[in-house]
């Protein structure tokens, strides 16, 4: 399948998030910030990144405007996960450059759809 990079601070969250793709017949890359996730998605340029917005350090919407800032990574696209669906968070979320969003708590169903929606 696809080659994907969860950005994701909290062990639960990042735990689930794999299963699920792993179970999906993804392949799974990891990192717990955003300098790191940076990182690895210019090495590795997956498919799809999975970008928790509150991250320690530097939040996931600048590292996601970085990402997509860089003609390297520009084309890869990125789901913002949060807590945080309120109105108008999806809009400041776009404007950043992330390509869709799933709120928190994961709910399975729902996850894999909008990951594959982009694949």
């Amino acid at each position: 399948m696809a080659k994907v990079l969860v950005i994701e601070d909290n062990p639960t969250n990042m735990k689930l998030a794999h299963l699920l793709l792993e179970t999906s017949g993804h392949e799974v890359l990891q990192a717990v910030n955003a300098l790191d996730g940076i990182d690895i998605a210019r090495k590795e340029l997956p498919a799809v990144i999975l970008m928790d917005i509150q991250l320690p350090g530097m939040d996931g919407l600048t590292a996601t405007h970085m990402l997509k800032q860089e003609s390297s990574t520009s084309h890869i696209k990125i789901i913002a996960l949060t807590a945080f669906a309120m109105k108008g968070d999806e809009e400041k979320m776009r404007q950043a450059g992330c390509d869709g969003y799933i709120a928190k708590p994961i709910r399975y169903k729902e996850f894999l759809e909008a990951v594959d929606a982009l694949l």
